[in-house]
């Protein structure tokens, strides 16, 4: 009864518009006055949540999509996919899942790699013949590929929540996030090859995909440079974050020349903003879980499913059903800090790996991007597009079950996600 009511409070604030982390202080603060009669706790609850140097990762890692964004190095990286691939038949779908999964390395945010790569994907392949419905829904499920993989924003939050190394997601996420490319790829091949696409472009020659690979080279060898410092053992993710805005700030000023004070002050004013709205959110995580552990929520959950009698796969299975469900109507991250402090208790009671839970909720958070009626990607291609939401949907539905096809066979093969961590020695 508490658990439905404690939802029911939390589903009314957020259908009223209000912010998320305004919503989870909201419902905390009147826990706390209800069952403690005083909020005198929130205060220590906050700092804790906020003094912790692996937060700094998350306006560095933002910093450095906006100089790479900004110093317009992105630009270029669909022009190298579709000189490399764009003559097969299929090939542009395929250039524009490579393009998505190289900015998704870079921007860390989905909407930002839908939104960025389908302003140049989606007219190159109209103009080649690709039905519109095909080429909004490559866009729109490549672009989610930015929770998945690293680094990624919702992964970061997860992390600092259930306090699970961030290396060791980030490496978690590399596997799977390319196998959902290749998957998403592999359809394009065989939706073109069906379809038999009309005005494929030609080939360009080798010269130009010299010219391409040359122009290209800054931006792709940007998951290398933070990612590989990473697997190496070379720095923390938190000195990845630093390394990568140093490496963004050096190719914007001396490789590209067209980053001066004005942009930089820019940049830094918008990942200002965006960092200070992820720290209210987390303060705002952090009340919430502080006020359900008060009344016993989380314990309480764990009980019920005991006396259920579902063992661990039969609980992954169940929790996955309901975050999809969730993902149709909440924003991705009032759903990891709503659900993660509730359910992490009874993931460790069943000693269930919560790097391999991580990768498995970044996928299923990414079905929430592309699933009407609150489906991000959505709105954002209907932003950049004359098409209607309507036929934006019908072009991600086939993405829709290949992305539950890849999380099916993730919960079945768990080592996908684990294998890369734990051999690198991040997962111990």
């Amino acid at each position: 009864m508490t658990m439905a009511l404690v939802f029911a409070g939390l589903i009314v604030l957020l259908v009223t518009g209000i912010p998320v982390f305004a919503a989870l202080g909201l419902a905390a603060t009147a826990i706390l006055l209800i069952f403690e009669g005083s909020v005198s706790s929130v205060a220590d609850t906050v700092f804790a949540a906020l003094d912790k140097p692996v937060l700094a990762t998350i306006p560095l890692f933002v910093f450095m999509a906006q100089i790479m964004v900004r110093a317009k190095v992105i630009d270029d990286l669909y022009d190298m996919a579709n000189a490399v691939i764009g003559h097969v038949r299929g090939g542009l779908g395929i250039a524009t899942v490579l393009s998505c999964t190289i900015f998704a390395a870079i921007s860390g945010s989905s909407v930002a790699t839908a939104l960025s790569i389908g302003s140049s994907a989606i007219p190159q392949m109209k103009r080649f013949g690709y039905p519109e419905r095909d080429a909004l829904g490559v866009v729109a499920a490549g672009g989610t590929l930015g929770i998945l993989i690293p680094p990624s924003g919702p992964m970061i939050l997860y992390a600092i929540v259930s306090e699970v190394s961030i290396g060791a997601l980030f490496l978690a996420g590399i596997i799977p996030g390319l196998l959902l490319a290749l998957i998403f790829s592999l359809y394009c091949l065989a939706r073109a090859g069906a379809q038999k696409h009309e005005g494929t472009p030609q080939w360009v020659g080798w010269p130009k995909v010299a010219r391409a690979l040359g122009r290209s080279f800054w931006a792709v060898m940007t998951p290398p440079v933070v990612l590989g410092g990473i697997y190496f053992g070379i720095f923390t993710a938190t000195e990845a974050a630093a390394v990568g805005v140093l490496y963004a700030l050096l190719v914007a000023v001396f490789a590209y020349r067209n980053f001066g004070l004005r942009d930089l002050i820019e940049c830094a004013y918008r990942s200002m903003r965006t960092s200070v709205m992820m720290f209210m959110i987390i303060a705002g995580a952090a009340m919430f879980g502080h006020a359900i552990t008060i009344i016993r929520l989380p314990v309480g959950v764990t009980e019920a499913v005991t006396q259920m009698g579902l063992g661990p796969l039969g609980f992954i299975l169940a929790v996955m059903a309901v975050i999809f469900i969730m993902g149709m109507f909440f924003e991705t991250i009032a759903i990891i800090l709503i659900t993660t402090p509730i359910l992490l208790p009874t993931m460790v009671a069943f000693d269930i790996d919560l790097i391999w839970y991580g990768v498995l909720l970044m996928i299923n958070l990414e079905l929430a991007l592309i699933t009407p009626p609150v489906g991000m990607n959505l709105f954002v291609l209907k932003g950049i597009t004359d098409a209607s939401l309507g036929e934006i949907v019908r072009g991600t539905y086939p993405y829709v079950f290949l992305m539950l096809a890849g999380l099916a066979l993730l919960i079945l093969v768990p080592g996908l996600a684990t294998w890369l961590p734990y051999a690198s020695g991040f997962g111990r």
